[in-house]
């Protein structure tokens, strides 16, 4: 099933993300991960492609298993770290394995990164027009940042190159993380200001260890309110608390998103059944 087709009902939709085996022999480690994370339905699974495309011959396989699980799956494909034949063969992997959404990155850019010399993609806008023009029954996503790109001169300038993008045939956006909802009803109103209408996803992401709390700060320089500060503060040193109190947070989120009409959200639960299984049962009744 396309994406495109979950977002356009009024429906509350709640995704999760996963990743692939870093090393071949934890695959079976993430395989069965995976498999007890489809067992909770969710509207969509989405798994990455990893730093550098360093996973990714692993991400259709990961993709593949999950829609054999009966859940919809969505294919990350960073193009940073390859040249347009290498985009091209993965591109028709994800087609080959009947996998209708693929969610279009940059990528981060690695430290020993050398330009290649053959054709190859600079920029997340030239990857869309691409899947475009070799799978143009796919359904595409892209990345959205509600407090600018880390790489973005100003707000103004990095919702300009999300227009370029949507207008480049994303169907959808996800937002990276945040910690404060008015952080993303801000975003959003923005988004609409400039005529960019397709569904927003808001990304959260439940930080179950202090350490997860300051990795995010540092990956993604998201403001972390007050509210949260206190709460790591206090249940940093116990995993058991900090873990059940990260899942209370990112689930209050969620909660106020929905009853201020955000009905698509996506969570980084990664490679996580429990926290997957404790965020959704505690919105039992609610979607």
């Amino acid at each position: 099933m396309k994406i495109s087709d979950i977002l356009s009902t009024n429906k509350i939709s709640i995704s999760l993300e996963v990743f692939p085996p870093k090393k071949d022999s934890s695959y079976e480690v993430v395989e069965t991960a995976v498999k007890e994370i489809a067992h909770l339905k969710p509207s969509f699974i989405s798994c990455t492609y990893g730093a550098g495309g360093g996973t990714s011959s692993n991400t259709v396989k990961i993709s593949k298993l999950i829609q054999d699980q009966g859940v919809t799956s969505m294919a990350h494909l960073t193009c940073v770290s390859s040249n347009t034949e290498e985009v091209k063969k993965q591109i028709k992997r994800i087609k080959e394995a009947g996998i209708e959404n693929i969610l279009a990155l940059r990528g981060d850019i690695p430290k020993d990164y050398v330009e290649p010399t053959e054709p190859h993609f600079t920029h997340a806008t030239e990857l869309v027009k691409f899947i475009k023009q070799e799978y143009p029954e796919a359904c595409i996503g892209g990345a959205s940042y509600p407090e600018k790109h880390p790489e973005a001169a100003s707000k103004d300038e990095d919702i300009r190159h999300i227009k370029e993008k949507v207008d480049a045939g994303c169907d959808f956006l996800t937002t990276q993380m945040f910690f404060d909802n008015s952080t993303f009803y801000n975003y959003l109103y923005r988004l609409r200001e400039e005529g960019i209408n397709v569904p927003v996803l808001a990304g959260i992401m439940p930080v179950t260890t202090k350490r997860q709390m300051e990795r995010s700060i540092e990956l993604s320089g998201c403001i972390i309110p007050p509210r949260f500060k206190a709460l790591v503060d206090k249940f940093g040193d116990n995993p058991e608390a900090m873990k059940r109190a990260g899942i209370i947070y990112a689930t209050d989120q969620i909660i106020d998103l929905i009853a201020n009409g955000i009905n698509h959200i996506h969570i980084y639960t990664m490679n996580k059944p429990d926290v997957s299984e404790g965020i959704l049962n505690n919105l039992k009744g609610i979607v």
